[in-house]
């Protein structure tokens, strides 16, 4: 018989959460919550690495694919959701995959992690090089799913991440770096969507934004490659230009207008007083990084 997960085990600090009023349960889940951080500080070495795999994938045009089932499988989509308008990077760079396809993004379609057929056929559909990232992301880390693409990929040749709360998650095996992050058992038995999730969606924080960082999507802590998708941002985008550039509100406007609204490029052109195109050949130059240009 094989042993229970520790995220399937029952959590002896919450065994009478069903007598507590609303007060006591808030406060009872936030205490299993402040171990979520705790735990992911005891994997930073393991984070940092995976950080600088992807960063270096990213630079020779490799992109990072995340594969995962129900909650995990959503953390994935939304992190990959969100790198095109922090960052401005091409769409495809960063993407996601959840087992059961689209319809399991807002309903459960549990059985979809046991199909190891659905992640091959996911993994296809990604069609990854060996200068490609795969993450593999689930609470257990047992699910058929996961492990299927897990597996082909190293067969391609590309480099594999895996992330889960269980120290003896099957994942591991298949895996060059493996985020192991130990929350312990859930408020709720076998709810991996609250601990563990948590636990998930802030690593993949940490490897999206990092890996970001080290190609320079940043200035300082500026996200300057932001795409200016709607009103608040295209405010967003002034205020940058106007701090990094030291000039006004108004001004980082018109810069923006010049600049077809690239925030990188405009604080060059104002920080300079250059045009768009000598603004574009310093980028070109210094590899996109600001930090090489604005010295």
């Amino acid at each position: 018989m094989t042993s229970t997960p520790l995220t399937e085990k029952s959590n002896s600090n919450t065994q009478d959460i069903d007598l507590m009023n609303g007060y006591e349960i808030a406060k009872t889940i936030n205490n299993e919550d402040k171990k979520v951080a705790q735990a992911i500080e005891k994997v930073l070495p393991q984070i940092g690495e995976a950080i600088e795999l992807i960063a270096v994938a990213f630079r020779k045009g490799g992109r990072l694919a995340y594969f995962g089932a129900g909650t995990s499988g959503r953390l994935g989509v939304l992190d990959a959701s969100e790198c095109y308008p922090t960052f401005g990077v091409d769409k495809g760079m960063v993407q996601a995959f959840i087992a059961g396809g689209k319809k399991a993004l807002s309903h459960s379609v549990e059985n979809a992690e046991d199909k190891k057929e659905l992640g091959l056929k996911d993994l296809e559909a990604f069609a990854p090089s060996p200068s490609d990232i795969i993450v593999g992301i689930s609470a257990s880390g047992n699910a058929n799913y996961i492990i299927a693409v897990l597996e082909q990929a190293q067969k391609l040749g590309c480099k594999t991440i895996a992330i889960s709360s269980n120290p003896e998650a099957k994942i591991k095996q298949v895996s060059d770096i493996f985020i192991n992050p130990i929350v312990g058992e859930e408020a709720i038995t076998g709810s991996s969507r609250m601990k563990s999730g948590t636990a998930q969606k802030m690593i993949l924080n940490m490897l999206s934004t990092g890996a970001m960082i080290r190609i320079g999507k940043t200035y300082h802590n500026y996200m300057i490659d932001l795409q200016l998708l709607s009103q608040k941002l295209y405010q967003r985008g002034c205020r940058f230009v106007s701090e990094i550039a030291h000039i006004s509100e108004q001004e980082a406007a018109q810069y923006l207008e010049a600049s077809k609204h690239e925030v990188k490029t405009a604080c060059i052109m104002a920080a300079k007083k250059i045009s768009y195109q000598e603004a574009h050949l310093l980028l070109e130059q210094n590899e996109g990084i600001l930090r090489k240009i604005l010295k």
